[in-house]
């Protein structure tokens, strides 16, 4: 006989209410810019109106044109004939038993991540601006990446066809190895689960045994980082101080490198093409 389920609490009615009237007042706020938007669009007072829907008459007249073509009729297909695989693929999966677990699984990964993301919510922001800086200030590399990149690709795909190819050609072979490995494995199954649950059982005992030491060995070792945190601090300080007073001495040593490796690049290259134009040589000096 089926369970009745229990109805929602207190807390949870206030909370779904909550959740609701703030989503309405988002829903109505957005409405709100997008009418005030169209207004300012397509209000005659200032003479916008009919450049708007002359230039929408236009697009949509061009759209049409380009939609018409045997090429975007094929792409039209190929698209609506992927997505009708990927749902008949797909649509045993989402009632499948497996997927109870499945999503059990997904709904108490949620529950424990959120107080985690709202923990951590504002390092990624720091580290995502960082992270945008950084390639912004790498971008004149981004093209010469790429082309590396795509040079390896173009390099690797006829080994991925040669592979496929083998593999196609020797199904019958890989037939067999999976069907002896099926054979093979299914007999150990029960004795892997029975190691396993005994295996779960002797760590958690491990752990529930190592927890309180390792507690008191936290405990301990935060007490000694905040007594030596002066001692630390003063090292960091030393440390920068010392950086700061080898800046001029490195920044020095890269620019006498970078000399000599021009003043080199230049003579190997009037060396070894000796009929082109003379360049500037630079005569080099030690410093």
């Amino acid at each position: 006989m089926a369970t009745i389920p229990p109805l929602p609490s207190r807390d949870d009615v206030l909370r779904m209410a909550r959740s609701t009237t703030d989503i309405t007042g988002q829903l109505l706020d957005t409405a709100g810019n997008l009418t005030r938007i169209a207004l300012n669009t397509f209000d005659p007072r200032d003479g916008s109106g009919a450049e708007v829907l002359r230039v929408l008459r236009q697009t949509t007249a061009e759209l049409a044109e380009a939609s018409a073509s045997p090429q975007a009729q094929e792409a039209f297909y190929r698209i609506v004939e992927t997505l009708t695989r990927l749902g008949t693929s797909g649509a045993p999966l989402a009632v499948h038993p497996v997927s109870e677990p499945a999503q059990a699984l997904l709904a108490a990964l949620g529950d424990s991540l959120l107080p985690v993301l709202d923990a951590v919510e504002p390092a990624i922001e720091e580290f995502a601006a960082a992270l945008g800086e950084l390639v912004e200030a790498t971008s004149p590399l981004l093209p010469a990446t790429a082309g590396v990149a795509a040079g390896a690709l173009l390099a690797l795909t006829p080994l991925l066809r040669g592979a496929a190819e083998v593999l196609r050609e020797s199904s019958p072979e890989l037939r067999r190895i999976a069907d002896a490995l099926t054979a093979a494995l299914a007999p150990l199954m029960p004795l892997q689960v029975a190691l396993a649950e005994r295996a779960a059982a002797a760590g958690a005992n491990v752990v529930r045994a190592t927890l309180p030491p390792l507690a008191d060995l936290t405990e301990a070792a935060a007490a000694t980082a905040k007594a030596a945190r002066p001692a630390l601090i003063a090292g960091e300080e030393l440390l920068v101080a010392g950086l700061e007073r080898l800046q001029p001495v490195l920044l020095a040593g890269a620019s006498h490198a970078g000399r000599l490796a021009r003043g080199v690049a230049i003579r190997v290259s009037a060396a070894v093409n000796p009929a082109a134009e003379p360049g500037v040589v630079v005569a080099m000096s030690p410093a």
